[in-house]
Order: C-alpha cells, then structure tokens, then sequence
C-alpha cells in the first residue's frame, strides 16, 4: 500500500471518529456517513474501480467522475445548510417579536 493511500485512508478515519464524537446524529446520519467512509475508503485501496464506474457512466477518468460527485454533494451540503440558516433567523425573529410585545404589554401594564 502506497503512502497517498495510508494518508487518505488515516484522514477518513479521523473524519469518522470526529463526526462520531461531536455530531452524535441520527441513525440516518451515521448509516450515510459509514456508507460514504466506506466507499471513500474502497476507492482509496482500489482506483481502478473509479475508472471503471468512470467509463461505464461516460467520465473519461474515474478522478473526474469523484469530483463531479464531489460538487454535487457539496452544493447539496450548501442548499441544506443555507435552509437551515433561514429558518435559525425566522426563530429568532419570532422569539424577539414575542419579547418585544410581552416588554411592551408589561410597560404598558406598570404605567
């Protein structure tokens, strides 16, 4: 086994351990993270099969075909993470409305 590959396959597997300490998600979560560590792991030890998937969907190179599903997941990633933004700040905004009422009826009330 090469040096790239015993590089690659030590910082999937700090990738894991990391999002199985911090993150502690869903079982959907953690069946999609072991899915993709796996597969990231099996490309690693075996890039002639990129290339062969590569072929077979029509990417010339199976490192194409890795960046090209690479850019898919992270725009994905963007999309759910911005929505998860939107509805942070709608929450917060609902909670700072209520407050500013409830101030104003006890304001309102004292005087």
């Amino acid at each position: 086994m090469s040096g790239i590959k015993i590089l690659l396959i030590t910082c999937i597997a700090f990738i894991a351990v990391y999002f199985f300490v911090r993150l502690r998600s869903s079982l959907f979560d953690l069946a999609l993270l072991l899915l993709l560590l796996g597969t990231a792991v099996l490309f690693v030890i075996l890039p002639d099969l990129t290339n062969r998937i590569a072929h077979y969907l029509g990417v010339g190179r199976g490192a194409d075909l890795v960046f090209y599903i690479s850019i898919i997941i992270f725009w994905f990633v963007i999309l759910k993470l911005y929505a998860r933004i939107r509805k942070l700040e709608q929450i917060i905004t609902g909670i700072i409305r209520k407050d500013a009422i409830d101030s104003a009826d006890q304001n309102k009330n004292t005087q």
